[in-house]
């Protein structure tokens, strides 16, 4: 019975493929990956045989030395993204092995190529969808291939590593782009701004009953026509679609406590994520997770479904997802008002038929301590809380441009590569802007991904003539420039931006100070000279006792409020300019 039921699995296909077709996968029981190497020679194969429907190219270095990869399934071999168009195409992106520790979408990936080319009625789904594929995005991770380390997954017998050859998590390298991958990436998904992102993953946590998982766009995030269709249209036929390959799906099992009884808590996708990153250009992302505790061979089955199932529904739906695509860029011309950062409304939910496993307390068998467990003996279908709804919590409006000194090169390569447009200024100017000074905010004490986190930032604004030189960079607000990208990582306070990631770290750190027995005397001078900052410092005094005995604090604030004080301290470096026209 198990052999029957493991051929059946590995059947996925209406016509299964030729000997020489099978992949390393279907020919390895069901619980083997492809190796990077086996991956790449399987498409070259395809390659080689279909030239005139599927394209294997090289998109950009990885930080491992190897390249990252493009395959392109057309019906006519047009692999112009803006021919596609043109022939009035839908562009679905998916991108596989960013952590190779999960690598049902590898596998998967492989065989859904090649059934495209060799199996007639999947054939005709190319007609009005163009199908991107990065094989492995991790290409390091890949190579890195070991049996332990996704310690809780059921196989397959060996996989790649979560980390890349820089020990980074890509999938939180979309925004920073501090690996070559995620500078790869960027290019290749600015060349297809891709109608819908896909990108696979294995699940932790929770046990329950189902294989696959699903993690959308977050709907609150999105642009109000693109998130009416992805509520009302795509994932009701997802949904259904999934449904009936036999593989019901549930959101994603994030609990908002410990079991469903608290409810599913939506997975809130900032940029730094794949989808949070899709999602500022106004394309809608899903990240399908299989359940680690489920055997690789169903895994990889439901995965290749849910691909099909995609690629099926954006066909059908092609017309529907352009138009909410148009709306949304049209609506954006027009917004004045972006959220930069969101938190979870827990006064909204909706309700799921979850289908989980009663979760109970054991002794540990390690420390003798209650431990939870779930009950496979015990599987129940029950409504639960599904927290879906998320509110901005800090908002900016919309400048008619920033100006970036250029300085900040790193800053200016990375818009570049995503899309935006940089003028460098003609001559020297001094302009009235709005800059912005950072008056608090707190630091991560541990480094993550390479950096130290900045959060809760508190801004003062004001409105100052700052001097820019020729060759410093202005880049316009105006319709068709990547809007909601640049103000997410432009203003200091967004979730993931640039002054978040510590690119601009230089200017919290004072540069000139004081020798307090000498500046006494300046202090002194001063407070002659400036009745009203003798009034201020006078008022300060009697509000607070503490600094009316604090003769250093003292000097320190004259210092802070007197022309010696460096402008640079503390001044984001990006000014907000909000003339009219152009510079």
């Amino acid at each position: 019975m198990l052999t029957l039921l493991l051929a059946a699995l590995l059947m996925t296909s209406p016509t299964a493929p030729a000997p020489e077709w099978r992949t390393p996968f279907e020919t390895g029981g069901g619980n083997t990956t492809a190796t990077h190497a086996e991956c790449i020679a399987y498409y070259q194969k395809l390659a080689t045989a279909y030239p005139t429907r599927l394209h294997l190219g090289e998109a950009g270095p990885t930080d491992s030395g190897l390249p990252l990869h493009e395959v392109v399934l057309s019906p006519d071999g047009d692999t112009d993204p803006a021919s596609v168009r043109r022939k009035n195409r839908r562009i679905l992106f998916i991108q596989n092995g960013i952590h190779p520790g999960e690598p049902e979408g590898i596998d998967a990936s492989m065989m859904l190529a090649r059934d495209l080319m060799q199996q007639p009625k999947l054939q005709k789904l190319l007609a009005t969808v163009t199908v991107v594929i990065v094989p492995i995005y991790n290409v390091g991770g890949a190579l890195n291939r070991n049996s332990t380390t996704r310690a809780n997954q059921n196989g397959p017998a060996e996989y790649g590593f979560r980390g890349n050859a820089r020990h980074l998590d890509l999938n939180r390298d979309y925004i920073k782009q501090d690996s070559r991958n995620a500078r790869s990436f960027a290019a290749l998904f600015q060349k297809w701004q891709p109608d819908v992102f896909v990108e696979t993953h294995t699940s932790n946590g929770a046990d329950y009953q189902y294989t696959m998982t699903l993690i959308p766009t977050q709907h609150s995030k999105l642009a109000p026509a693109l998130s009416r269709y992805l509520q009302q249209q795509l994932l009701p036929a997802l949904y259904k679609g999934m449904d009936k390959k036999k593989w019901p799906m549930t959101p994603y099992v994030d609990f908002n406590g410990q079991t469903p009884e608290s409810g599913l808590r939506a997975f809130l996708e900032t940029p730094r994520y794949s989808t949070g990153y899709a999602a500022l250009f106004n394309t809608i992302g899903f990240m399908p997770e299989t359940h680690m505790l489920k055997a690789f061979a169903p895994r990889v089955h439901a995965t290749y479904d849910f691909l099909k199932t995609m690629l099926e529904t954006v066909g059908q739906q092609a017309d529907l997802l352009a138009a909410a695509r148009a709306q949304a860029t049209a609506d954006q011309a027009a917004q004045t008002t972006f959220p930069l950062a969101w938190t979870l409304d827990e006064s909204q939910h909706e309700t799921v038929q979850f289908r989980g496993y009663e979760g109970r307390m054991k002794p540990s068998d390690v420390s003798g301590q209650p431990r939870l467990y779930y009950d496979r003996t015990a599987p129940f279908t029950r409504p639960v809380k599904h927290y879906n709804t998320y509110q901005p919590t800090a908002t900016a409006t919309r400048p008619t441009a920033y100006l970036i000194p250029q300085a900040w090169g790193e800053v200016v390569e990375i818009l570049r590569r995503n899309g935006a447009t940089l003028e460098p200024l003609a001559a020297d100017m001094t302009l009235p802007v709005e800059v912005q000074y950072l008056e608090d905010y707190k630091t991560s004490p541990r480094a993550y991904e390479g950096h130290y986190l900045h959060s809760q930032v508190k801004l003062r604004t004001a409105t100052e003539s700052v001097a820019f030189r020729r060759g410093d960079y202005v880049v316009y607000l105006r319709a068709g420039a990547p809007v909601r990208y640049l103000m997410e990582t432009l203003e200091p306070q967004a979730t993931d931006s640039f002054f978040a990631w510590g690119f601009f770290d230089s200017v919290l750190q004072q540069k000139e100070h004081f020798s307090d027995y000498v500046f006494e005397d300046l202090a002194a001078d001063l407070l002659r000279r400036a009745p009203a900052l003798r009034e201020r410092l006078e008022a300060l005094k009697k509000q607070n006792p503490a600094f009316a005995s604090n003769g250093a604090a003292q000097l320190e604030w004259v210092y802070l409020n007197s022309p010696y004080h460096e402008k640079g301290f503390n001044r984001y470096p990006v000014a907000r300019w909000l003339g009219t026209g152009q510079l």
